[in-house]
């Protein structure tokens, strides 16, 4: 353990890089020579990006310093595995190479994220909080920490992501040693079954286990000489994949650990029969079973027809022989006959009780927050902060008590931001170059704990109450949700011992906002102990520390405090200067949104002309805007540059709650929400991919984690140039489906890629349906934005309610490109009976090399079938398609003789239903427009387009009247 320590030691600049960028050109190596310590070999020899050899060390630091022994020496040593912690906190968001070292599972070179690596760096985490690196004797500064909303977005995404292993790999056995020993990364039951018989029903095989389908490594028929695959390649690996013993010996283990005797029995009895003994008569687990070249073709013809060899010996007709003991399946195997032999227990092999769950732990004595599982009745405790006496006094006659920033002294209310500075003195160590904690925001989760800093208690209220440069501040409405939002988010995901503690703040703003009655009646809410179902407790900040939970930062005692990082919330003072209530007090107005004249057609001059005229907000607006792009941010008018002239504009719009203008200035500004980032990583992980842009311009595609500025870079160079407001409020769009997808995924069932630009147009024509202007989208609120947002992807529970045609309801389906369950599937199964492929809008889905490369259930091909869908350009056609194929699915399904030996023009059907149904109904073909017509109705010509055109041309004869009758019911 320390020989891997000095290792990585010497390569203590990777960490910092990798840090602030995590990058594979910074990844730490993880393989070295025995002796020397160095590298074997080069960052382009090898991808050593992999984030569980980093989490599974840390795991076991702990559980070797937890058994006695003593591991870390040094303040260097405790800065340098603190350092660690940072590189594993944002696996959840890491693309990297996973446990096999190939990254995707056509070993292209391309990392993605693995629900393996992210499972480990979550237990690793839990495991390493709290831990005094030097044993029950440690001191305050050998203790490492760990931010508590890193680890919950690491638990949140992980079990989001199971039972599936990556995009590219939907079982991997991979995730065995990981929701097993040694990780127990989850103790969800329910997902530890799904996870572990997907394994069991889809990887294992007579010899062992697969470690994912199509799994080429160590093939015979593997070119050792190349690095990567050809494309189409994995076709050929297709039944061939070498099996593992190893799995055998895991599940053994995993029998004890979960006291299932029929498991261990049962894999104690396969393993027996694939051990053979070496020279010295002791038992050899085979490094894994492969089909030699001889047997290839007989073996693809009929699975397992073919006697396996093992690794560890030589093949006859190969000549193949890796030689030497498998380490890894070696010593589990021991480790599994000490258990079943009874020579050793699992507390033993498990000194920190990973595999039970954490409230039934240990708990690690100490001053240090560690983590207890889930409260059964937790508790969220809340501290209304009020920004000035006047203020306090104006809430008391409402029965809603608050306290001042004096009141609450000697404790400090301070922002996130400055807990930030505090902790970037954790894991300083100047003598390895090591900066300590990146500047990252802190979470709900950690603005929910009371801090010891110095001496000084201090209180943080949460980033909702950050003033930004963004203007979703401003809106109350949104603000009086986020509150909601963030209660119920720690009252699901606290699992640290003690009660949180939200610090809400009440700003005079608030007070004169139209919606400020509202906050009124959340107080008075959480004043009675509830908050849409969670259970809160509002009260004195003195009074609710005791039962807090409370973390000391002692490493701060180790070098100065940061004072001047270090700024109170400000009270403000008041002179009596007239109010006597709250309704003497001037409130915001919000303004009139209406359209601004188009300026562009006129030249400078004109334009600065219409200027000083004084005209309204939104035409400012714009006027400043064609002076930024004619003459830059530094031209000046009457002496006030462009620059500033839009940020004086934007404070007043957005005082005025005038949204369209907001936007309209945010955008000119170039401004970017704050934490994207995050939310997106969300969207990806869970199996969704965004794409940004105007319709009929190109569009950007989120499919792997962006910085804030590779995202700012995209929306306002896709975006502004060819709609100046999109490019904020699609930014708009993707937080919230990121925060959405997070609470309500099922809104997004069916849809595989979050089209941005789309699902505007989706919002504009709900809006049409009732009535209002679909221009007016641009000018609603935030909150109002999110409100349409949700109602649109939930429009599957309420089309029927409210009446709405099956043109309106294919339309808004239509946008959001959603499909019905299985789809792709059904696609696949269609494209292996067309094998001249599937045309849509002149486009062709070819069933070759697509079937040679891809597998049936594989995420990449849904990708291709959805790129192939959005190109039709009318939704309401789109959503037809849909249908149409999965029409077309049905009547092959019920007739499985039937093969199509031309191409399936989906286009040419559609046009051929239309026309037909026209006929039938006597109108012509202006007279509806396609996919108006009533659902029974328009199925049904869909299915007789399908039998009078396509199924003329297969390989059987036309079909009888029954089998016509057939396919209309279907």
């Amino acid at each position: 353990m320390r020989g891997i320590l000095e290792c990585w030691i010497k390569q203590s600049p990777r960490v910092e890089a990798f840090k602030t960028r995590q990058s594979a050109a910074h990844a730490l190596h993880v393989k070295f020579h025995l002796t020397t310590g160095e590298p074997v070999l080069a960052d382009d020899q090898y991808h050593h990006l992999q984030i569980d050899v980093i989490s599974l060390y840390l795991l076991f630091l702990v559980q070797m310093i937890t058994s006695g022994l003593q591991i870390i020496y040094t303040q260097d040593e405790v800065a340098f595995v603190q350092n660690l912690v940072y590189y594993v906190e944002r696996a959840y968001r890491t693309p990297d190479y996973g446990m096999w070292e190939r990254g995707t599972k056509y070993n292209d070179g391309k990392p993605e994220i693995h629900a393996s690596s992210i499972g480990m760096a979550k237990a690793a985490l839990e495991a390493i909080n709290g831990c005094n690196l030097f044993g029950d004797k440690g001191a305050s500064w050998s203790v490492i920490y760990v931010d508590i909303d890193a680890h919950n977005r690491n638990r949140s995404i992980f079990e989001t992501m199971l039972p599936r292993e990556s995009s590219s790999k939907g079982v991997d056995a991979a995730l065995l040693p990981t929701i097993s020993f040694p990780a127990f990364a989850t103790h969800e039951e329910i997902l530890v079954q799904l996870t572990k018989n997907n394994i069991l029903n889809r990887l294992q095989g007579r010899y062992g286990f697969k470690r994912f389908s199509r799994d080429g490594y160590k093939c015979v028929i593997e070119d050792p000489n190349r690095r990567y695959y050809h494309e189409g390649e994995l076709k050929e690996f297709d039944g061939l994949e070498s099996e593992w013993p190893l799995f055998y010996v895991m599940m053994i283990i995993d029998g004890v650990f979960r006291t299932l005797p029929d498991q261990v029995e049962e894999y104690q009895k396969l393993l027996k029969s694939r051990i053979y003994m070496d020279e010295n008569g002791d038992p050899v687990i085979p490094w894994y079973y492969y089909v030699p070249r001889d047997g290839i073709e007989n073996e693809r013809n009929e699975p397992y027809s073919v006697r396996r060899i093992p690794a560890n010996k030589r093949d006859e007709n190969d000549g193949k022989d890796t030689g030497g003991l498998f380490l890894w399946a070696q010593s589990l195997f021991v480790l599994a006959q000490l258990l079943t032999g009874g020579l050793l227990h699992v507390n033993e092999l498990d000194p920190i009780r990973r595999y039970l769950p954490s409230y039934n732990r240990p708990r690690r004595a100490g001053r240090y927050s560690a983590f207890q599982g889930i409260a059964t009745d937790l508790v969220v405790q809340v501290v209304l902060i009020a920004e000035s006496m006047r203020l306090q006094a104006m809430m008391g006659t409402y029965g809603i008590q608050t306290q001042t920033p004096h009141e609450v002294e000697p404790v400090q209310i301070c922002s996130s931001t400055q807990l930030v500075h505090v902790y970037r003195e954790l894991g300083l160590c100047p003598k390895l170059k090591l900066t300590g904690r990146p500047i990252r925001p802190v979470g709900s989760l950690g603005t929910s704990k009371i801090y010891r800093v110095c001496g000084m208690t201090v209180l943080c209220y949460p980033l909702i109450f950050e003033v930004s440069e963004f203007y979703l501040y401003r809106d109350m409405a949104l603000l009086i949700d986020d509150i909601k939002t963030e209660l119920q988010f720690v009252g699901k995901y606290w699992r640290l011992s003690g009660r949180p503690t939200v610090c809400l703040l009440v700003r005079e703003e608030h007070m004169r906002d139209p919606h400020f009655k509202q906050m009124l009646d959340l107080y008075a809410m959480l004043k009675k102990g509830y908050c849409d179902g969670v259970k809160v407790r509002l009260g004195r900040l003195q009074n609710l520390i005791s039962s807090s939970c409370i973390e000391h930062l002692d490493f701060m005692s180790q070098g100065d405090f940061p004072s001047e990082n270090f700024a109170q919330f400000k009270q403000l003072e008041h002179e009596y200067i007239g109010y006597q209530s709250l309704t003497d007090v001037p409130r915001a107005l919000a303004a009139r949104d209406e359209p601004a004249p188009d300026y562009r057609v006129r030249d400078t001059p004109a334009v600065l002309a219409a200027l000083r005229a004084h005209p309204p907000v939104l035409d400012q607006c714009q006027l400043w805007g064609i002076l930024l792009e004619r003459e830059g941010p530094l031209y000046e008018v009457n002496g006030t540059s462009v620059q500033s002239a839009l940020k004086s504009l934007y404070a007043a719009a957005g005082a005025a709650r005038h949204w369209r203008a907001v936007r309209y200035c945010s955008s000119l500004l170039n401004h970017t929400v704050d934490s994207i980032s995050p939310f997106i990583t969300t969207v990806l992980v869970s199996g969704k991919q965004i794409t940004v842009g105007v319709i009929g311009q190109k569009e950007t595609v989120f499919d792997k984690p962006m910085t804030p500025g590779e995202i700012q870079s995209v929306m306002y160079s896709t975006i502004q140039p060819y709609d100046i407001i999109g490019a904020v409020l699609q930014q708009e769009i993707v937080l919230y489906c990121g925060r959405l997808i997070g609470t309500n995924p099922e809104l997004f069932r069916g849809i595989l890629k979050i089209r941005v630009g789309w699902v505007l147009e989706a919002m504009r024509a709900c809006l049409a349906l009732g009535g209002a202007d679909p221009a007016q989208l641009e000018g609603l609120s935030p909150y109002r934005l999110r409100e349409l947002l949700q109602r649109v992807l939930s429009v599957s529970d309420w089309a029927d309610d409210e009446g709405l045609t099956p043109l309106q309801r294919r339309r808004l389906e239509g946008c959001l490109c959603r499909v019905p369950k299985n789809f792709y599937v059904q696609v696949w199964d269609i494209l292996v009976r067309t094998p001249k492929g599937i045309i849509v809008e002149g486009h062709c889905i070819e069933a070759q090399p697509t079937l040679m490369n891809m597998s049936r259930s594989e995420l990449s091909f849904a990708l291709v079938v959805e790129a192939a869908l959005v190109r039709v350009a009318s939704a309401e056609r789109r959503q037809l398609v849909v249908e149409l194929l999965c029409v077309l699915h049905a009547i092959l399904r019920r007739n499985p003789e039937l093969l199509l030996h031309h191409p399936l023009h989906l286009d040419r059907l559609l046009d051929l239903a239309h026309a037909t149904y026209a006929k039938d109904s006597g109108i012509t073909d202006t007279d509806s427009p396609l996919g108006a017509a009533a659902p029974p109705v328009s199925i049904g010509y869909l299915a007789r387009a399908v039998v009078n055109s396509v199924l003329q041309a297969t390989t059987t004869p036309q079909l009888a009247p029954s089998a016509h009758e057939s396919c209309l019911v279907t």
